[in-house]
């Protein structure tokens, strides 16, 4: 449980923070007394940065919860819960009876933080659309200058793919997912293909719903061919163009979504 903070409890909290915080020099400025509301999370994010600045590595143990408890200036119960909320997104692992270390880094780690906010915020889904404007122009821009044969083989099968699909009347989510997720492979970027893993996990549930409207389908592939002719012609502006108007008629088929009625037969 987060407890308040009072006026005399800071004081304390500050006396104590200037005895522990002498350990490494990186450490001061980020452990000292919370101010602010949600302490969990302050707690968490200072946390976070300490490990990605490297001053709790992995392999050693967080200082206990008793010596961060007086070092922030909190109560256990924010400590526990900063602790879990960081295990949660990967960031923290507990070994019974030897204690709480950090993982060692990789780029999965540093954008499931990401992953894990939009999973229940879905009310960002606008922000997300912005957010792909932003990286997916650019990612098909850079593919366009090294893009490769095999590249465009694989391309061409999630097309003739998720056009089986369409005339069948089968979800083309599959082949929608794995267009993306190819074309950030040929960039020859590995956290770009992350940064895709990552979005692609986020988009499941607006391609569920959009790709369930009238002429979506349809629209999805004329724009994936798009891409893909400005790929072959090496046109890297062309390519960004094309993956821009993509998104965005796909941002216009979610605009009319929210418009029509929830029950169709009122």
């Amino acid at each position: 449980m987060i407890e308040p903070l009072e006026k005399a409890n800071l004081t304390s909290a500050r006396q104590t923070v200037k005895r522990f915080a002498q350990l490494r020099d990186g450490e001061t400025r980020l452990i000292e007394p919370i101010k602010k509301t949600r302490i969990a999370e302050e707690v968490a994010d200072r946390i976070r940065t300490l490990i990605l600045d490297g001053t709790f590595p992995p392999g050693r143990p967080l200082p206990s919860e008793r010596v961060l408890t007086e070092r922030f200036g909190v109560s256990r119960g924010s400590i526990r819960d900063a602790l879990r909320m960081l295990e949660m997104i990967g960031l923290l692992e507990t070994r019974h009876g030897q204690g709480t270390f950090p993982h060692e880094l990789t780029v999965d780690r540093l954008v499931a933080p990401l992953a894990s906010v939009m999973t229940y915020r879905h009310d960002l889904q606008d922000e997300l659309l912005d957010v792909r404007r932003m990286f997916e122009p650019a990612v098909a821009r850079v593919a366009a200058t090294r893009v490769t044969d095999e590249d465009f083989a694989d391309l061409q099968r999630i097309l003739d793919a998720q056009r089986r699909k369409l005339k069948t009347g089968q979800s083309t989510i599959v082949e929608d997912t794995a267009f993306h997720a190819a074309l950030a492979r040929s960039t020859r970027n590995r956290v770009v293909v992350s940064i895709m893993a990552t979005l692609n996990d986020l988009l499941v549930e607006s391609r569920t719903s959009t790709l369930r409207q009238k002429g979506r389908p349809e629209k999805s592939i004329e724009g994936h061919e798009a891409v893909v002719a400005a790929l072959r012609h090496r046109d890297a502006e062309g390519a960004a163009r094309a993956m821009h108007n993509h998104i965005d008629q796909i941002a216009d088929l979610q605009m009319h979504a929210r418009k029509l009625p929830s029950d169709p037969g009122k």
